[in-house]
């Protein structure tokens, strides 16, 4: 029979006649044939299935095949062994190679005449093992749908468990390779149909297996966030989404953005990736899917990468407007893109060009979709030309192409811009009816005046922009806490998300105001200042007791630190990866301590014997007095030294922080503005600083008695820095008691404020005894107990000092007589808090911020090349020993045409109002307004390359390199306050449209703080808001 079927086959008779011929053949197959006759009609159907010339071919060979098989059954089993389905998978049939379409074909048409013997059991399990070789081999598109379609039809084929996960993977990334270059519409057409058969099987294996979705979707992502230049992953992916649960969206995306390892160019790719996949016609939910992403990294502050994909991209996902099939989801992606990049143009000015021409386009294409289209693509245009209104010569052609379309009332558009918005971006370049609902251009948050609390606000607001204060505060774990230290977490939370132009403290206030604090009145922002850190110090350090009675549970205050018995909380590990063993002296300070805590040593030398007597004393912020000669001309002058230059004041509250001042018979009352002498400049910050620091006499009436000498004796006293603070707090005391005329002056003094400034701290080397110094008083440094060198250096401490030393010839750090190791720390400005006013008991606080770009908080370059010109200029020993002002390279000085750049630089913090600044007016305010004076100052510790100052706070994790990802439960309250807020922005978005962005002071309509003071609360200082003062004679400051 195999002979006379050969040869028809290869004769030259019809075609007809050949089928009528086969069709005989095909009904033989009903009667007896021998054994060896079917073997050799299995072999020759075959060689016609796999190597036949033509279709013909084929199809006969598929014919008998299937008859002889059905009644001869196991003469087919002996045939299609698993030897044979071996053989063909692995060496391919004669001249068809292994990865032929054609064989999987024939496999496939062989299952399914086996399907109900016992045999295909051994079958199924070798094609398990090849068909995972094959998928790791990237096979074409067509032999990928080929086995698709097999594996699906024979699902026992499939490889199962860890084998079934690999599968899966290796699928994925088979897909990740396919790619079409065909031109012809029906190549195209096949190409979409083989994709969607590979995609079908992996969507049926998910069904049935879910062990396998999570492992393959991971695998996706590897393959999109692949940095590699040389590999450029298809977009058929896209298949894949439609088949991924919408219901995971939320838990993937949560799990995807918050993962540390997961790097910020690697999500940039992915993300870029997911937008091109809006190009794939038949996938459904790319849309939600990348709109999703990019709501997640801005839930955790990515933005940078959301404006480098959006700045990227947005121009590819606009052209896919033009397409029917996918312009839905692309004008999905597009909308919320342009909406939530709301702090600059740029991203939608790139897109303006096009929007005529695809307006005209929408008009003529007769498609019944396109009219609706066009209407919501409108209205998307309209929203955007509102938020970046001022650009005349760009819309008027988009708005004549628009003219006879419905436009969106303003309230639809203001309530469409709030909900897209990034939370802790700007409004900028917002129209004026916009910038009242919404924040300022700054972006920042203002704090509501709820009654002459502008004191309040302005440490609030300078605590805020304490970058790693606040960035530890925020995730700090304190979920279901009732403290002190959890209402500021909720309260900077708020300041950094939420969508409201100011927020009103009122729950922070009931928590934080003393208890001595009269309601509505006034109060001295220093003095609440210290309040506040000492309770939150004490606080802390109530629940270090409480918790160290469970050792087993970590400390919910500090996530960065570690408690007594080693435990560390989950979020150490990512912040900080870095955990040596010197460390561990510190484990136990509280965040006050480790922000704002330094260390003082006050030193009495007997100029008789020698001898020295030294006291270690913490402080959070150190009190500055004004020189007398300095603040008064007219009183008559001290005759002696000063008794009291230097106060300092501690974490707790010590009440007041008067000076003592000399009675003048001249004395007038409150509004007397003293002047520094003409011919003298004006005072800075070093030089207080100095004379805080400077040694002092004691003599005479102040004579010291000493213990060795039994006996009062002149003697010198000195105070050192010997630990300084992350942030050094200064408050310049500007209030004087006139105990004669029994009135507290202000001195009007105009102090000149540096931007960066080194403070210089004696950093205890090895013990010593006192021995007598022959150097004037300026030069004498107290040795220090072994004691205390055992608390100030840390066990490698000495040795990278001493490299440091030699690394830099000298320059940044003195050795003197084998006793004090002087370094000079560098500070850079952070805060200023400003008090406007003449009087003690009137006035109004408001505050500048440095405003700190870098994703780490650090300084600008700049200011570390100033610091490394100034501390590697061959500095002498003196000025080291000295705090001083650190210049700044002049190419950063303020020109005319980077007044525009600079003035982004500072923020101007005045209760509800917040504005862009310059350090120019910070500096020239008093010059300018002469009741405004500085009153305290917040300077942050910089750490130059290779420096490690202090213990190595950076390295140990003092400094978060960014915000930290909001917690569910802060984050929850944020949301609900939003939409209590938008719903109250559709009621009353009228009255709120004439009301003033300001409760507290009174501004030019341009904003600008240099014309006018930035105001007063207070009936002296000439503005309106929060009441007033209540002129009471309480002594606040």
């Amino acid at each position: 029979m195999d002979k006379i079927l050969e040869g028809l086959i290869s004769s030259d008779h019809a075609v007809p006649v050949k089928r009528a011929i086969v069709k005989k053949v095909v009904e033989a197959a009903e009667k007896e044939v021998t054994e060896e006759q079917c073997q050799a009609l299995f072999t020759l159907t075959t060689r016609l299935i796999l190597l036949g010339e033509d279709a013909f071919q084929k199809q006969v060979g598929f014919q008998v095949l299937e008859a002889y098989a059905r009644y001869h059954r196991p003469a087919f089993e002996r045939f299609f062994s698993k030897d044979f389905v071996l053989s063909l998978l692995q060496q391919g049939y004669g001249q068809l190679e292994r990865k032929d379409p054609a064989t999987i074909d024939y496999i496939h048409c062989c299952l399914r005449l086996l399907i109900s013997c016992p045999s295909v059991l051994e079958i199924f399990s070798v094609i398990q093992v090849e068909v995972l070789r094959m998928v790791c081999e990237r096979p074409e598109p067509a032999l990928c749908a080929r086995l698709s379609t097999m594996l699906s039809d024979f699902v026992q084929c499939i490889p199962k468990d860890k084998s079934g996960i690999l599968f899966c993977q290796q699928l994925v990334r088979t897909i990740s390779y396919f790619h079409c270059f065909a031109s012809q519409e029906q190549e195209l057409t096949d190409y979409i149909e083989q994709v969607t058969k590979v995609s079908t099987l992996l969507q049926n294996i998910w069904k049935t297996d879910s062990d396998t979705l999570l492992p393959s979707l991971q695998e996706v992502f590897a393959i999109i966030s692949s940095t590699d230049p040389s590999y450029d992953p298809s977009i058929t992916l896209a298949s894949l989404v439609q088949h991924i649960p919408v219901r995971m969206i939320t838990v993937l995306i949560k799990s995807l953005t918050t993962d540390q390892n997961v790097k910020d160019a690697s999500m940039t790719k992915a993300l870029c990736r997911m937008i091109d996949w809006l190009s794939w016609p038949l996938a459904q939910h790319v849309d939600t899917w990348v709109i999703a992403l990019l709501r997640g990294l801005a839930a955790v502050q990515k933005f940078t990468i959301l404006i480098d994909v959006t700045l990227l991209k947005i121009e590819l996902v606009f052209s896919r407007l033009w397409y029917p099939l996918v312009r839905q989801g692309a004008l999905a992606v597009l909308s919320h893109m342009l909406l939530s990049f709301q702090h600059s143009p740029e991203a939608f000015h790139l897109v303006v060009p096009h929007v005529v021409h695809l307006v005209r386009s929408l008009r003529t294409d007769g498609l019944s979709t396109s009219k609706a289209f066009l209407l919501q693509f409108t209205e998307l245009i309209h929203c955007m030309m509102y938020q970046y209104s001022g650009f005349p010569d760009l819309y008027d052609h988009i708005l004549e192409a628009i003219k006879d379309l419905p436009k969106p009332g303003e309230e639809k558009i203001k309530l469409v811009l709030n909900q897209s918005a990034w939370t802790s971006q700007s409004n900028s370049f917002g129209s004026g009816p916009l910038r009242q609902v919404g924040k300022s251009e700054t972006g920042k948050t203002g704090l509501v005046n709820l009654g002459n609390t502008c004191y309040m606000n302005s440490i609030l607001q300078t605590l805020f922009m304490a970058t790693d204060f606040r960035r530890h505060v925020l995730s700090l774990r304190l979920n279901g806490s009732n403290t002190l230290m959890k209402k500021l977490q909720l309260l900077f939370a708020f300041l950094a998300h939420t969508q409201r132009a100011a927020y009103a403290p009122r729950n922070f206030l009931d928590a934080s105001r003393p208890p001595w604090f009269n309601v509505g009145s006034q109060q001295d922002c220093s003095e609440y200042l210290r309040f506040l850190l000492d309770r939150l110090h004490e606080e802390e350090k109530t629940l270090q007791v409480l918790n160290s009675a469970k050792p087993k549970v970590a400390s919910p205050v500090d996530p960065s630190s570690t408690d007594s018995t080693g435990q560390t909380s989950p979020e150490e590990g990512e912040e900080s990866p870095l955990t040596p063993a010197e460390t561990k002296p510190e484990d136990n300070r509280t965040l006050t301590e480790k922000m704002f805590g330094g260390k003082l040593i006050t030193g009495i030398c007997c100029m008789q014997c020698n001898s020295i007597s030294e006291k270690e004393e913490p402080f959070t912020d150190l009190s500055l007095a004004f020189c007398p000669s300095a603040t008064s001309q007219d009183g008559p002058q001290p005759e002696g030294p000063f008794e009291e230059p230097k106060i300092l004041c501690q974490g707790s509250v010590n009440g007041g922080s008067e000076i003592p001042e000399p009675g003048s018979a001249k004395a007038p009352t409150s509004n007397v503005h003293f002047v520094p002498v003409a011919n003298e400049p004006p005072l800075s910050v070093p030089d207080l600083v100095n004379y805080f620091l400077a040694p002092e006499i004691l003599d005479e009436e102040n004579a010291y008695f000493c213990e060795k000498c039994s006996s009062l004796q002149r003697a010198e006293r000195t105070m050192k820095v010997v630990s300084a603070p992350e942030y050094l707090i200064l408050t310049l005391l500007r209030f004087s008691y006139d105990a004669k005329c029994h009135v507290r002056r202000k001195i009007l003094d105009n102090v000149t404020i540096p931007p960066l400034m080194r403070l210089p701290v004696h950093n205890p080397s090895k013990p010593s005894v006192c021995s007598s110094s022959t150097s004037s008083p300026l030069q004498v440094d107290s040795p220090e107990s072994s004691e205390n060198l055992a608390k100030k250096l840390k066990p490698s401490q000495k040795d990278e000092e001493e490299d440091e030393n030699e690394r830099i010839h000298g320059a940044e750090q003195i050795y003197r007589g084998g006793e004090m190791l002087v370094q000079s720390v560098p500070y850079v400005l952070s805060s200023v808090v400003m008090h406007s006013g003449i009087s003690s008991e009137s006035g109004h606080y408001y505050s500048y911020g440095h405003n700190i770009n870098g994703a780490d908080g650090t300084q600008h370059p700049a200011n570390c090349f100033a610091l490394k010109e100034d501390l590697g200029n061959g500095q002498a020993e003196s000025s080291l020993s000295t705090c001083s002002a650190l210049p700044i390279p002049p190419e950063q000085g303020v020109t005319t045409s980077t007044i525009g750049q600079e003035a982004k630089d500072w923020l101007l913090f005045n209760d509800s109002r917040v504005t862009f600044t310059s350090f120019q007016s910070v500096q020239n305010i008093t010059n300018r307004f002469p009741k405004d004076t500085a009153y305290v100052l917040m300077y942050r510790k910089q750490e130059l390359p290779g420096q490690n100052i202090n213990g190595g706070l950076m390295a140990n994790g003092m400094r978060l390199s960014a915000e930290p990802p909001l917690q569910k439960e802060l984050l929850d309250a944020i949301i609900k306050d939003n939409k209590l807020y938008l719903q109250e922005q559709e009621l009353n978005a009228r009255t709120q449209a004439l009301q003033a962005p300001s409760s507290s002071c009174s501004f030019r309509p341009n904003g600008s703080d240099d014309n006018n003071p930035p105001g007063s609360c207070g009936p002296s200082g000439g503005g309106g808001g929060g009441g007033g003062f209540n002129t009471i004679s309480r002594l606040v400051f």
